[in-house]
């Protein structure tokens, strides 16, 4: 999992006033559980926004005025209106405890099925799991070269991951469907492995 470090200071007051008081002065209200007792405490607008708007997973390397931390971010809340974080929860890790978190999924490869004129559907870009920090992997890589017109690949399909995957087994994570114009192409993927064979 990819990692980056943040800087935060303590919160001597928590509530309302004092939360509205760090949006104005540019920063976002935290709290670090998980591990113990809660911390309270603020960050850089522009830091968390360099976090949260990425669609990697970041292990973040907390550093709350001396107190060192390895987190995950657990939750956010978002302004309804204007999109921006005004509140983040983060999650300690502990080496020996499984932790719950949502990692992207990356495709590599060029589908048989659509260089045939197939038409390719992500239907997750994020699966749910559960693992170890050590074993979280910075995203859940697929390779859909094999993919062909009318073929997909599912949640137990997956494998070489040291995690459990939390989605339904059959659910479809990418598929190939036919599109208009792809019986041809369909035809000549078919003839193209016949002369492989």
């Amino acid at each position: 999992m990819k990692v980056s470090s943040l800087s935060g200071s303590v919160r001597t007051s928590v509530g309302k006033k004092d939360a509205k008081a760090l949006r104005d002065a540019e920063l976002v209200p935290c709290v670090l559980y998980g591990q113990g007792s809660q911390t309270h405490f603020s960050v850089k607008k522009i830091d968390i926004e360099r976090l949260v708007f990425t669609p990697d997973v970041f292990q973040v390397d907390l550093d709350i005025e001396g107190k060192r931390a390895k987190a995950i971010i657990q939750d956010l809340q978002q302004d309804p209106i204007k999109g921006t974080v005004r509140h983040v929860d983060f999650y300690e890790l502990s080496e020996t405890k499984a932790v719950k978190i949502g990692l992207p999924v990356r495709l590599t490869g060029a589908s048989r099925g659509v260089l045939a004129g197939g038409k390719l559907l992500q239907v997750f870009r994020r699966l749910n799991v559960v693992g170890v920090p050590s074993a979280l992997p910075e995203a859940i890589t697929i390779d859909i070269s094999k993919l062909r017109i009318g073929q997909s690949i599912r949640v137990g399909q997956i494998e070489n991951y040291d995690v459990k995957f939390l989605d339904p087994a059959n659910a479809v994570v990418v598929s190939v469907k036919m599109a208009r114009g792809a019986a041809k192409g369909s035809d000549a993927d078919e003839e193209e492995e016949e002369e492989e064979a």
